[in-house]
């Protein structure tokens, strides 16, 4: 062949070499210019109100409302004060909030039924929770229910429930807190009471012990991928449009990517533990996965992941975000840690039955949960279009919150000292026997058919860190955290966390022989 002839030859494959390249990329601008376009149309037609110029949507989607709000959830409780139904509408997120203890019963009880978690919801926490009890409604959430109850009101699981709290207070908890004692140094109560409560948590829960609490704090990569994916989802929730989130998923990007990777750890450690409790056996033991497992229900692994991550949610954070925040309160009205101290009793061991027969104990921690729920909010989704009593119409398939972080600061539910921590408000009678207020104003735990299964053993829990502490130790808020006026910022998250955590400095008190759980 001649040398022309390879060079024509050589020219063609070049040639057609960048033909290929340039239909290649005629093709990719395409289908993105595509996708674009889909996204767009879907924006304009599923986002209602988009271009809403109101000045609720307007600060929310410039942030405005940040110049006078330490967190988002002060701006809402804000604007619910300032409505005359206790109810805002925010147009480009097609969502109604509601502090109305009316709508709040009329949702959770008179129309249960159209007032759904709903696909929408499910979709946002669907990576992470799957078809767990906090992401399911219908035959599916009334069958896991039905089960968890049933375990979870026995008394054999609250006893060995309890045995767990305690040792885990005596042999981890304070030994934690006193080497921070004698050492003087600064620690990160936040972080401690997390470790608590995961230890806690997967004892009860799994009968397993990952050590989070140990003096050398060795931290779970289970714990750590769950703090992960925990928080991006929380940021799906926040975003303007589902479709912002949706199509970072499908295009595997920003932080949609890094959920991916944080789920695929807490899969693959969730199966290691189902994995590891069925080597262990499960026929004679008590924590809640080994009497689902030894149940007469066939549950494949998936089932049984998604219990565990649903129970590590209600059994770590809320515990670990209540504990947290009792302590600001107590710092800020040290009156109440000695009135805490003085209806334990320095003589007297924690036993279970000592534990719930303190009612101002009990009225602090339902005071605190007051001004910060562990949950902040609860969504549902209007099934079919609907008015609330207080006269606000909902179009269906539209979603509707109910906000327990602004209801605790409603004048109009607690009167003009809502701000006040004042514990005496939830007592009454001879002697201040603890009242409960009514579930609609205060859905700590929700309420009726989804009220919360876990409350009595998340109150032991509290009370059993509370006491114990308050008895051993004086626990000062350092920093810049403990300057007059502040207020802690939340991190986006499912649970009410705390950003930077909660520097404390720990001070030790003279205990009694007799002061330790029994």
């Amino acid at each position: 062949m001649s040398s022309s002839s390879k060079r024509e030859q050589m020219d063609d494959a070049v040639g057609l070499s960048w033909e290929a390249r340039c239909a290649g990329l005629a093709f990719f601008s395409l289908s993105i210019f595509l996708v674009a376009l889909t996204a767009v149309l879907l924006l304009v037609r599923r986002w209602p109100n988009p271009w809403c110029g109101c000045h609720v949507c307007r600060a929310y989607l410039t942030g405005s409302w940040a110049k006078d709000f330490t967190n988002l959830a002060d701006w809402y409780a804000h604007l619910l004060r300032e409505s005359p139904t206790g109810t805002v509408h925010f147009h480009v997120l097609g969502c109604t909030v509601t502090a109305n203890p009316a709508n709040v019963e009329y949702m959770l009880k008179t129309r249960f039924d159209n007032f759904p978690k709903g696909k929408r919801f499910a979709a946002l926490l669907g990576d992470l929770l799957g078809g767990g009890i906090f992401n399911v409604d219908g035959d599916a959430w009334r069958h896991q229910r039905k089960m968890a109850s049933l375990e979870l009101g026995s008394v054999t699981v609250r006893s060995y429930a309890y045995k767990i709290v305690a040792q885990e207070v005596e042999a981890r908890l304070l030994p934690v807190l006193a080497d921070a004692a004698d050492k003087g140094k600064v620690i990160d109560l936040q972080d401690v009471f997390r470790r608590f409560a995961f230890d806690t948590v997967c004892k009860i829960s799994f009968g397993l012990d990952p050590g989070c609490l140990d003096l050398d704090m060795p931290m779970s990569d289970l714990a750590n991928a769950f703090d992960t994916a925990s928080r991006l989802c929380a940021m799906r929730g926040a975003a303007a449009s589902p479709l912002v989130w949706k199509m970072k998923r499908m295009l595997n990007i920003g932080s949609e990517r890094e959920l991916k990777k944080a789920i695929k750890l807490v899969d693959d450690l969730a199966s290691a533990m189902i994995l590891q409790r069925r080597s262990l056996g499960f026929d004679n033991s008590h924590d809640l996965l080994s009497r689902f497992m030894a149940s007469d229900v066939a549950m494949d692994d998936k089932y049984l992941r998604n219990i565990v991550v649903s129970f590590l949610l209600a059994g770590r954070d809320t515990v670990a975000s209540k504990s947290t925040s009792l302590f600001i309160h107590l710092h800020k009205n040290p009156e109440v840690a000695a009135a805490i101290r003085g209806e334990a009793g320095s003589d007297k061991p924690s036993t279970y039955e000592h534990l719930m027969s303190l009612q101002y104990t009990h009225a602090v921690l339902f005071e605190n949960m007051r001004l910060f729920p562990p949950v902040q909010f609860d969504s549902k989704f209007c099934a079919a279009a609907d008015v609330l009593p207080d006269g606000t119409y909902v179009e269906g398939e539209s979603r509707v919150m109910y906000h327990p972080y602004a209801m605790g600061r409603m004048p109009s539910i607690w009167g003009a000292d809502y701000e006040a921590f004042r514990p005496d408000r939830w007592l009454t009678g001879p002697g201040g026997s603890f009242a409960p207020a009514s579930l609609y104003k205060y859905p700590v735990f929700q309420a009726v058919l989804r009220v919360c299964l876990g409350k009595e053993l998340a109150i032991t829990e509290m009370k059993a860190v509370g006491v114990a502490v308050v008895r051993a130790f004086d626990v000062e808020v350092v920093g810049e955290n403990g300057r007059s006026g502040w207020a802690p910022t939340f991190v986006p998250g499912l649970t009410a966390s705390i950003s930077g955590g909660l520097p404390v400095r720990i001070i030790k008190r003279t205990l009694t022989p007799n002061s330790g759980f029994t």
